[in-house]
């Protein structure tokens, strides 16, 4: 049973279905919708990147509250998209949304974790958006590419904005969000300068994660670079998922292949 599945459920189930083809990039209307979107949160991300720019200023507090409603928004319209409540509480975006709207809604009392919207980048790297960009330009192939490079940089954003927050957001400027880029860049490459250290525990375990993951991320962006072109076509037989583009029959089981055209 939906959310609002009661009372007057006509203009509720209409609505739910439009929310619905928005997050699926289902139309060029929605396609439009869920493009504009993705660039809210690369302004929202922007936002967080100039914040030692704009905290002494009045504006900082009104972009911060337009935000904020932005985001209160955005749940409530993936609350009403959800099949029921309990699923939509359980989605691991639900529970990031709620921490970024408490820092926003009290800045003076939380760090800003504003960066944790590029987690949203992410979910639209899986979700049809991309792959309906792609086709739209002839490039449906490069989405395995496009998707490792996405995953790449939301993890390097990530690890940045974090160590930003816990450790250089008392500096002045964007010398802070440089010196948590410098850093993060030199551990996910395993340069280790050893200019720009984390201290303490927290430190050192930050430094890890950031050093196991980024290469692993790394290897997975060179792998979808490097390996030849294959697509996603389900086997009827065996159900071996990944097959040359212009394969006739299963490298597994020898089934007679009938691959959909991409460009089609």
């Amino acid at each position: 049973m939906g959310i609002f599945d009661v009372g007057d459920g006509t203009h509720r189930k209409d609505l739910r279905q439009g929310l619905r083809r928005i997050e699926r990039a289902d139309g060029r209307q929605a396609f439009l919708l869920q493009a504009a979107f993705a660039l809210v949160d690369i302004a929202i991300l922007a936002f967080f990147i100039l914040g030692p720019y704009l905290r002494s200023g009045p504006s900082y507090l009104i972009i911060d509250y337009s935000i904020a409603v932005w985001i209160a928004v955005e749940m409530i319209a993936r609350a009403i998209t959800a099949p029921s409540i309990r699923q939509w509480i359980l989605r691991p975006m639900t529970w990031i949304d709620v921490i970024v709207l408490a820092t926003l809604a009290f800045p003076d009392l939380l760090f800003n974790f504003a960066f944790l919207r590029v987690l949203r980048l992410w979910a639209i790297g899986r979700s049809p958006l991309i792959k309906e960009a792609l086709s739209r330009a002839g490039y449906v192939h490069l989405l395995d590419v496009v998707r490792a490079i996405i995953n790449f940089l939301v993890f390097l954003f990530l690890i940045t904005g974090f160590v930003y927050t816990s450790f250089f957001y008392d500096k002045v400027g964007g010398e802070g969000f440089v010196d948590a880029l410098y850093f993060t860049v030199a551990t996910v490459t395993t340069t280790g300068f050893g200019d720009i250290t984390l201290p303490g525990t927290v430190g050192k375990l930050t430094s890890v994660v950031t050093m196991i993951v980024g290469i692993s991320l790394f290897v997975r962006l060179a792998q979808a670079v490097v390996r030849p072109h294959k697509v996603t076509y389900a086997c009827h037989r065996c159900g071996l998922l990944r097959h040359d583009a212009d394969a006739v029959h299963c490298k597994a089981c020898g089934e007679i292949l009938n691959i959909p055209d991409e460009g089609s």
